[in-house]
């Protein structure tokens, strides 16, 4: 049994929000997705600002935002059902009405389920840059995915992006701006500096450069102009450096 208004670390830094009572938990898991899009008054019972994460491991950013932002619903997805298990297990014991998670891929989220111009943010953690040559055409930041993105978000809505890997970053740096008004940010997210996700933590802890953007959905691009420029794009075939697997297998 859970110890009410405990809270928990990882690597020394609080995951946000404490373990309530149980008879205050939730249900945050979304177990079966629709044939198509996501209703977002059904799923969550109101009307109000969608935030979705792809690729959010554990839930960290995404609980602490659907704890410091109650007026939000949140929606987090990822392939490895083991850190959607730790998410909802978290999200149920902090009692968080505003959130689910789903075992999906970003990709798959986004084209088929999310229909267009009905999310507020979309935000991308460290996506896994896959060092095998032979893996490159799993990586999840492609001109398609940010067309799909683009889609997805409300004219004007914003796309948040963050990786450790210069290699990745160099691409996002080319790519992004075609789909959105993209900006660098400089220093550490104000209201998590010791990390927004589990993987930052490490990378900070290892000294290692931290790589963080965000931008606004261009309103002049048509979700055809989009398509048609992301047709144009090179693919992320960048090389991700192997030397820096060590830190996935601590992540």
């Amino acid at each position: 049994m859970a110890e009410p208004n405990r809270v928990e670390r990882e690597f020394g830094v609080p995951f946000p929000g404490q373990i309530l009572d149980q008879a205050k938990w939730t249900q945050t898991a979304l177990k079966a997705m629709p044939d198509g899009p996501l209703n977002w008054r059904e799923l969550f019972g109101r009307d109000a600002p969608v935030v979705l994460d792809v690729g959010c491991g554990n839930g960290r950013f995404l609980i602490g935002s659907a704890l410091a932002r109650p007026t939000h619903d949140h929606l987090g997805a990822d392939i490895l059902p083991v850190v959607i298990r730790y998410a909802r297990k978290r999200g149920n014991q902090r009692g968080l009405p505003n959130i689910k998670f789903a075992v999906l891929g970003g990709r798959e989220l986004l084209e088929r389920h999310v229909a267009p111009h009905s999310v507020d943010e979309v935000h991308c953690y460290h996506p896994q840059p896959y060092y095998d040559p032979a893996k490159v055409h799993l990586r999840l930041v492609t001109p398609e995915f940010l067309a799909s993105a683009h889609r997805a978000l409300k004219p004007g809505g914003l796309f948040v992006i963050q990786t450790d890997n210069p290699g990745y970053w160099k691409y996002v740096r080319e790519v992004v701006p075609v789909f959105f008004d993209f900006h660098e940010r400089v220093g550490r997210w104000p209201d998590a500096p010791k990390g927004r996700t589990r993987r930052e933590i490490i990378a900070l802890k290892q000294k290692l450069p931290v790589f963080r953007g965000h931008g606004a959905a261009r309103t002049d691009l048509s979700g055809d102009e989009a398509l048609r420029r992301a047709e144009l794009l090179p693919p992320p075939t960048f090389d991700a450096d192997r030397r820096l697997r060590d830190l996935d297998r601590l992540a």
